[in-house]
């Protein structure tokens, strides 16, 4: 927080005041990493959120997210990982992190229920929501193209291509 307001340029109440202590900032930078602006954007106003729920089909649905995941994984991955490590020693962040991932698991059955209102599913809807919950983790993206070298192409495939075996029933 004292290098923000540092960095920034005014005192570190300052700071508190406008945006919020350690939970607060964690989450805007959170917000403004999904976003891919300098503003939080609810879900539903997102353009991938949209573009998803117009989509006809599965496939597109999917390769619609497997899009937004690849884009946003690189704005998320340290955000993320940096709330994650502190979440150990900070109650405020340890609750914010509990927050986003259980947002994301919310998130996440809302988008297997978009496929099965399109497509006769594999799998329970929760089985498939967690199955997209796991993969989707910046944990995943950070593993395959930070450390294996996957292209950020790559990996959205990847995405697509395990959403669809996994979660399409064959028809």
């Amino acid at each position: 927080m004292t290098a923000i307001a540092e960095r920034a340029g005014v005192a570190l109440d300052t700071v508190y005041a406008s945006v919020g202590r350690k939970p607060e900032v964690a989450r805007l930078l959170v917000e403004t990493a999904i976003s891919g602006t300098d503003q939080a954007i609810p879900a539903e106003q997102r353009d991938y959120v949209r573009a998803i729920q117009a989509a006809p089909d599965a496939a597109a649905k999917i390769d619609i997210y497997a899009g937004a995941v690849a884009a946003m994984a690189p704005r998320l991955v340290l955000v993320l990982g940096v709330i994650q490590q502190a979440a150990q020693a900070e109650p405020g962040l340890a609750r914010l992190w509990a927050e986003i991932a259980e947002r994301r698991a919310a998130n996440m059955r809302r988008f297997v229920a978009d496929l099965a209102a399109v497509a006769p599913l594999r799998l329970g809807l929760e089985q498939a929501a967690d199955i997209v919950w796991a993969t989707n983790a910046t944990e995943m993206y950070q593993l395959l193209v930070g450390q294996r070298g996957w292209s950020p192409q790559r990996y959205e495939r990847f995405l697509a291509d395990t959403w669809r075996r996994l979660l399409l029933a064959d028809v």
